[in-house]
């Protein structure tokens, strides 16, 4: 027994009897003896404290914790009508007394809401709890001791308000204010490089554009053309697959992100567990300290750039950046989607070439080189054939061949509203019913790949009909199929859905920026590229100067094949159009 401490609460007996001035005695236990006989006033107050009637506010002193109730007036005299209601007269207690008990049902709303501590802080308006140690049983990343051990992935949303460029077909610009951008970015936590990034038009980002980051910290680095005058890569400067370039294609052993959806979808751990082959680290939800570095580069990006540029939205309304920085409605003052892309590939490439407080001052692109290749530190790549194949990343679909021999309509597959095939599956009746595995490319549509139940490759799939013209990416297919379902809803039928999606958004961009962001998507998605055909074939062989054979991948070969190929001559053409009228 430990001396001068209550085993059991005090309860009260007797009635209670209010004895000396103005009832200031005779009341111990007396107001839990009033909830003990009336329960519904103790639930009352549990519902009080539930819908946050009373606030709890923290005194911040050195010493013990100390505490004030905010509202405590309005609940108290709700508090003494629900005592009315009950049957109480002014003979009873609590109207007998000389406060009408406000003083200990301050203590009493204290107490409940101190004896939880999730309890306090949302009565104190937090939102969410964190800070809990992890379980041992928990599983948890390492400590990170060498490159590509651990990464951490985050998506951060630039404060940053931004403008489209559209040219219309008459030559004339018209500029739009479009909504904020997200910067996905993948870090490596031994040597705080950033191996790839990813900006994202939308107010959310989709498990595709996370994949899409998992591509580019991938695949080595292209540097980019500057247009912006005054840009241009150090001689310190760069990305680690850029600069080392035999970290092209390496892949990381842990990957640590948060609880987002896009993060935890199906599709998303199958890319990096399955594809990439690494373990993923959640994490606790609400706690971004258990990914500080990417959480400090976010940061970084925040202070040394975004609060810099025009348009600046601050992290408050009365900010006062955000009122120096405000262009007064000027949208040519306004940084575009455009010259974003080149200041962000600019900032992390100088990001990665500055010296790093936490590396003893030494940049993360040295500290990268001098663990690769002064230490010859262990690092695993992704296999040969993933690597011509990182469509493969994504999830495949079960489509069944279809064709209809009356109306002599060859083998083809349906996949989002639009039909598939090639010369073999066209000439192959055998498949006709069979279900393929179809791997898709998020970001163009005109081409899938196709691979039999039992695992064989069936070939490049490419899209028929209008779709087949237009580059184009998942979203957008699905939101011209549903603008045009509504139109024909309507009784309106379009011959050409995407010029009139086009046009839709185009009216609607004067006056909605969700409108403008949608038409910065589309004019991205349908800018004339080449279409990019994978090979079902291995990878081919050239010789080099010194009689070694090395594999090329074919991505590469083809943009070595358009660099030496020389540019063919235009030769004017004879028109076949007869001349007088015809009848």
């Amino acid at each position: 027994m430990i001396s001068g401490v209550h085993c059991n609460r005090y309860e009260r007996i007797n009635p209670v009897v209010v004895r000396g001035e103005q009832g200031s005695r005779g009341t111990a236990g007396a107001f839990s003896y009033l909830l003990e006989r009336y329960p519904a006033l103790s639930a009352w107050l549990a519902l009080q404290v539930k819908r946050r009637k009373v606030l709890l506010e923290q005194i911040h002193t050195d010493g013990a914790l100390r505490t004030r109730l905010s509202g405590l007036t309005a609940v108290h005299d709700e508090f003494l009508r629900q005592c009315r209601s009950a049957g109480l007269t002014a003979a009873d207690y609590p109207f007998n007394t000389a406060d009408k008990a406000l003083r200990v049902l301050s203590r009493r709303l204290k107490a409940e809401m101190l004896r939880n501590f999730g309890v306090a802080a949302h009565a104190a308006g937090a939102t969410h709890l964190k800070g809990l140690p992890r379980v041992d049983d928990q599983v948890s990343s390492p400590t990170a001791t060498r490159p590509y051990q651990v990464v951490e992935f985050d998506g951060h949303r630039l404060d940053i308000r931004l403008k489209v460029v559209i040219a219309d077909p008459m030559g004339f610009e018209h500029e739009f204010e479009i909504e904020r951008v997200w910067l996905l970015v993948i870090i490596d936590v031994c040597t705080r490089a950033v191996l790839g990034y990813n900006l994202v038009l939308g107010r959310e980002y989709s498990r595709y554009d996370v994949i899409k980051t998992i591509e580019k910290a991938l695949e080595p680095h292209r540097s980019r053309i500057f247009t912006i005058p005054g840009l241009s890569y150090g001689p310190q400067q760069g990305f680690p697959s850029e600069r080392l370039l035999e970290l092209g294609y390496a892949t990381w052993e842990w990957i640590k992100l948060d609880n987002a959806k896009a993060n935890l979808a199906n599709e998303t751990l199958s890319a990096l567990c399955e594809f990439v082959g690494c373990c993923v680290d959640a994490g606790p939800r609400y706690s971004p300290d258990e990914r500080p570095y990417v959480e400090r580069l976010f940061g970084t990006v925040h202070t040394r750039f975004s609060s810099r540029l025009p348009g600046y939205t601050g992290s408050h309304p009365r900010d006062l950046r955000r009122a120096l920085s405000d262009p007064k409605g000027g949208l040519r003052l306004y940084v575009s989607f455009d010259e974003l892309e080149e200041l962000i590939e600019y900032a992390i490439a100088n990001y990665n070439g500055t010296p790093h407080a936490g590396l003893n001052n030494v940049t993360p692109l040295e500290a990268m080189e001098y663990y690769i290749r002064g230490r010859q530190s262990l690092v695993t790549w992704l296999a040969e054939q993933h690597r011509r194949t990182l469509c493969l990343m994504q999830s495949a679909r079960r489509s069944r061949v279809r064709a209809y021999l009356e109306l002599g309509v060859r083998p083809h597959i349906n996949l989002y509203g639009a039909r598939y095939t090639n010369t073999i599956l066209a000439s192959s009746t055998h498949l006709i019913g069979r279900q393929l595995l179809v791997y898709i490319n998020s970001d163009d549509l005109r081409s899938v790949r196709a691979f039999l139940p039992d695992g064989s490759e069936l070939g490049v799939l490419e899209v028929q009909g209008m779709w087949r013209v237009v580059p184009h990416n998942l979203k957008l297919r699905r939101e011209i199929r549903k603008a045009s379902d509504t139109r024909r809803y309507n009784g309106t039928f379009d011959s050409n859905p995407i010029e009139a999606y086009l046009k839709q958004k185009l009216a609607q961009a004067k006056s909605k920026r969700k409108a403008a962001t949608e038409l910065a998507q589309v004019i991205r998605a349908i800018t004339p590229a080449p279409l990019m055909r994978t090979p079902a074939g291995p990878p081919r062989v050239r010789g080099t100067a010194s009689g070694a054979n090395e594999a090329v991948s074919p991505m590469a070969a083809e943009v070595v094949d358009r660099e030496t190929l020389p540019t063919p001559i235009a030769h004017p053409r004879r028109l076949g159009i007869g001349t007088g009228q015809v009848f």
